[in-house]
């Protein structure tokens, strides 16, 4: 459910818009209309349960009687709205994705929706004057310019111009995009460590410099001024917990300010943080961050809890978890952040080396790292466990199934493991760009190869896994973890099994469900991994 909030007075409106509980999406498009798609009823949704129109819904009216803006196809993943404030005017955009990774952009103008001539695999950032600003996710060719994947380009509507604002280097990604009054703001992974960088648009071309933040860490832009250029960075490593900068724009750049940081919650003394690499079956060079006591690390023969997710294009990055510091490291353990292809870490091209029939790599190169742990003496299969949820839950499967030899202890959380049917629970078949189409003969056999689900054997010697989910989960339906928890039950397998009744695909609904959680996640890995046997 969403309720209309006022600010300035710290109160809900009354009478305000209020949005029934469903998968909605809404922008505004003034103060007294919003641009909506809900569950309104009949043919509102797609087949992946998302919106499929947008309405302009005034205030004072039925959010059924609003009349439609937009209408999608069933088939589509989802539609929806944006709005943006250029110099006073509020541009107002649709977006229908048709599956989850390509999508088309109009903008609404008064004769209606005008299609914008950008890629399929593209992305709307926000706008300057007169100019689109977009990332991109494949090689676009205008005009007879080609434009490389993974770049940030500006498409001028009235000239039918594209410009090529930043493109990323070989060790590069572009993990974000933001735009003010007068500059971009592009949030970069350089070789996984984050960086901001700015680009203004000047008679001579895009002119870039970078902010000036720490090293070794993650950043996201929290906040810019509405009419202007100043914004707010927040910085975090594995060492150094949340701060907050003021970025203040003048005329010969950006003066940083730290307004404020979080308070340390886990003793760092002695922790480093160590930038390492595997060589995954296929040659690959894959990335690590390995985060312990430095004499832990020396020592060797340490539980070691690896953490991967490799997929969807979502980048791992070091940041800072009191939890994981608290529970883990201060306690002896090392904790392993493993950037495994399918994600995001070097761009669109990261990602799509492990999509459909190419996701075997992913669980390569995740234990290609184990096996670089073990084999560099810093743990032993003994003390090696590896953790993941939602697609890490997957790639958790894989683990199990495959590999049962390298890990000792295996946390898998709201998972993906019927890899057969997960198109016909829940939001799956928005999913089926990512893994394929269990309907398709030929994608069905490559999904048949490594869905951990079907992949079970009762003569297999699994270590004890730990299963956990949550009831009202409504993105990964609970019967993936249910049956293959079921089938090791009816087989004899060792395994733990914790379903919250609440919060949906996070497991927790509030601080104190999360907080039983990570308790029992980490109680889990140190009796399988730090007591003797």
């Amino acid at each position: 459910m969403r309720r209309e909030f006022l600010i300035s007075e710290k109160r809900f409106v009354e009478d305000g818009f209020i949005v029934p509980e469903s998968k909605s999406s809404l922008d505004w498009a003034d103060e007294d209309t919003l641009l909506i798609g809900a569950d309104v009823g009949e043919n509102a949704l797609t087949e992946s349960g998302y919106p499929r129109t947008i309405r302009r819904w005034s205030r004072g009216t039925k959010l059924e009687d609003a009349p439609i803006v937009f209408e999608g196809e069933a088939s589509d993943v989802s539609v929806g709205a944006f709005t943006d404030l250029v110099r006073g005017e509020r541009i107002v955009g649709i977006v229908r994705a048709d599956t989850f990774f390509t999508r088309a952009y109009f903008l609404l103008e008064d004769v209606g929706p005008k299609q914008l001539p950008l890629p399929a695999k593209s992305g709307v950032a926000g706008m300057l004057p007169g100019r689109v600003i977009a990332t991109l996710q494949e090689d676009w060719t205008y005009k007879g310019e080609t434009y490389p994947s993974g770049a940030v380009i500006a498409y001028q509507p009235k000239a039918d111009k594209v410009e090529l604002v930043f493109a990323a280097g070989e060790r590069q990604s572009v993990n974000g995009v933001s735009v003010s009054e007068n500059f971009v703001y592009v949030t970069l992974l350089d070789d996984v460590v984050g960086r901001v960088i700015t680009l203004r648009p000047t008679w001579r071309g895009w002119a870039k410099k970078s902010l000036d933040l720490p090293d070794n860490g993650e950043v996201a832009i929290t906040n810019i001024e509405a009419e202007g250029d100043d914004l707010f960075v927040n910085f975090e490593s594995p060492i150094q917990p949340a701060s907050l900068y003021y970025f203040k724009a003048n005329g010969r750049g950006f003066k940083r300010d730290l307004i404020k940081s979080a308070p340390g919650l886990f003793d760092v003394a002695g922790v480093v943080v160590e930038r390492r690499s595997a060589t995954s079956k296929d040659g690959t060079e894959v990335p690590f961050f390995v985060i312990g006591k430095k004499s832990v690390i020396e020592a060797g023969e340490a539980p070691v809890v690896q953490y991967g997710y490799g997929g969807f294009e979502v980048a791992l990055t070091p940041g800072y978890s009191a939890v994981t510091g608290k529970l883990w490291i201060e306690r002896g353990g090392v904790y392993v952040i493993s950037n495994i292809r399918g994600g995001g870490e070097f761009g669109p091209k990261w990602h799509q080396a492990a999509l459909k029939d190419q996701r075997h790599k992913a669980y390569e190169d995740f234990f290609a790292i184990g096996e670089a742990l073990v084999s560099s003496g810093l743990t032993s299969p003994e003390k090696l466990g590896a953790l993941g949820g939602s697609n890490g839950g997957l790639l958790m499967g894989a683990a199990f199934t495959q590999r049962p030899d390298l890990y000792n202890a295996i946390g898998c959380g709201v998972p993906l493991l019927d890899m057969l049917r997960y198109h016909k629970l829940l939001a799956g078949a928005s999913w089926v760009a990512e893994y394929g189409d269990p309907d398709i003969p030929e994608e069905r056999a490559y999904l048949e190869t490594y869905s951990p689900y079907q992949a079970v054997r009762e003569d297999a010697d699994y270590p004890r896994v730990f299963f956990f989910t949550s009831t009202k989960d409504d993105r990964v339906h609970p019967g993936h973890a249910r049956k293959t928890a079921a089938k090791f039950e009816a087989m004899g397998h060792p395994f733990l099994y914790y379903e919250n009744t609440e919060g949906g695909h996070g497991a927790a609904a509030n601080q104190d469900q999360r907080a039983r959680l990570s308790a029992l996640e980490y109680v889990y890995f140190s009796r399988q991994l730090m007591v003797e046997r």
